[in-house]
């Protein structure tokens, strides 16, 4: 029997869990396309930029991943264009031919049209944002232990992040955590300066797709920790090291972190009319594209509306993805033995996130519950630790948080790259 070639564009959640689940079935050849040559775990990124974890921690080669699947292969490459008619695709290291095209390519930040925060933000999608914001914030750290212009300085105290869904959440809590614990430490010059941390979203409250009493938990925590929350805030603009509001406030500050938006990518090849809200792909229950043949897409990427529970499209979680991959594999295998494929639904296993040490929210379906405070903030580290993807991230991730605990946690305070000579004080590009 002539081998099926599947190619799956993309090795998040979707893609990874649909390549894994298709290993070693007979008559199908899987090739996975990545623009990196690894898998990486995104809920833990900001650990990463925030020195609590390092990135072999939450990533993996795919190739080694693969290990032990004799019909999974990988090619790095960046997706440019699908050529339906003659199914294939043209990637920046050459062109794949395919019987079946699955797209799993996730989000991009969504700056909304603001070019000015584009250019100067940084934002917190990938392994490489991770590592420039960490790169960034330990050499501003190094830069104030000798500036002497108080205006640079004041600026330099006040860290912005934009977006109080659960990643700002999250990366508010961690470096307010660090401000209170470690940063006397790391740097005993700063022991007598304050450093301010601003949580802002245009929405009217934190975390707005959980429960009012996780927001409202959320909120009494964040504000515990010294982090200042201002909601009903939507920024507009930043330049000149200045984050301007859309009622007329600025906040003064040489960094702002991005975390208020995300897009789909749209490919050539595929007609607009296939794209819906967000640039995501549209799908029917089988997750194949609407008008097109022999091309599917799964996690982010997509929106299914034929979810009875979910009329308006699936929330873009990583449980999403990861479901609709390990649907797809079942249907493609399905369909291989000339057996019905069925429809995706997906199973609700609710929402969480991590506000600092011992403090989190769990908004629970099975058991209904709404979990708050250290048996939230275990559950966290349960889930997340069991969604990485291999054993070995999970040790070093369970050691690292361990040590943490303890108070004897690493920080990875490692500067990458040379510090400049003149050490510009406005220039985002040297890291």
């Amino acid at each position: 029997m002539q081998e099926k070639h599947i190619v799956i564009i993309g090795g998040g959640f979707a893609g990874v869990n649909l390549a894994k689940q298709l290993g070693n079935k007979k008559g199908l050849k899987v090739t996975l396309v990545d623009r990196n040559n690894y898998n990486f775990f995104p809920p833990l990124l900001y650990q990463v930029s925030t020195g609590m974890l390092d990135i072999s921690s939450i990533s993996i080669p795919f190739r080694t991943l693969f290990i032990g699947n004799n019909n999974l292969f990988f090619r790095i490459g960046e997706l440019e264009a699908i050529v339906p008619d003659q199914k294939k695709v043209v990637l920046s290291t050459g062109e794949v031919h395919y019987d079946t095209l699955v797209l799993a390519t996730g989000t991009e930040s969504n700056y909304f049209g603001m070019k000015n925060i584009e250019k100067n933000a940084l934002p917190m999608k990938t392994v490489n944002d991770a590592i420039k914001l960490r790169n960034y914030l330990l050499m501003e750290g190094e830069k104030y232990t000798f500036c002497t212009d108080e205006a640079e300085k004041r600026k330099m105290r006040n860290i912005v992040i934009s977006g109080a869904g659960p990643s700002g959440v999250e990366i508010a809590g961690m470096i307010a955590e660090m401000r209170k614990r470690k940063l006397k430490e790391i740097y005993p010059e700063l022991e007598s300066e304050r450093l301010n941390i601003y949580l802002v979203d245009g929405a009217p409250t934190v975390l707005s797709s959980m429960s009012e009493k996780s927001q409202k938990y959320t909120l009494k925590i964040l504000k515990k920790l010294g982090v200042i929350v201002k909601l009903d805030k939507m920024v507009s603009d930043y330049t000149d090291d200045k984050v301007f509001f859309k009622d007329g406030d600025t906040i003064e500050t040489r960094t702002l972190i991005w975390t208020a938006g995300v897009t789909g990518m749209k490919v050539e090849g595929i007609p607009e009319g296939c794209y819906d809200k967000g640039n995501r792909l549209r799908v029917d229950a089988y997750n194949k594209v609407v008008n097109s043949d022999y091309i599917y897409a799964i996690g982010d990427t997509c929106i299914q509306k034929t979810d009875p529970n979910f009329p308006e499209g699936h929330p873009q979680l990583g449980s999403v993805a990861q479901q609709q991959g390990k649907a797809l594999a079942d249907n493609f295998v399905a369909i291989l033995k000339n057996t019905q494929p069925k429809p995706f639904t997906y199973k609700d296993k609710g929402a969480m996130a991590i506000i600092g040490d011992q403090k989190a929210v769990a908004d629970m379906t099975f058991p209904k519950i709404i979990l708050t405070g250290w048996l939230a903030w275990f559950s966290w580290l349960f889930v997340h630790l069991f969604l990485l993807v291999s054993y070995r991230n999970r040790f070093r991730t369970f050691w690292n948080w361990f040590n943490a605990y303890l108070g004897k946690g690493q920080s990875q305070g490692i500067m990458i790259g040379k510090f400049p000579k003149d050490a510009p004080l406005s220039n985002k590009d040297e890291v």
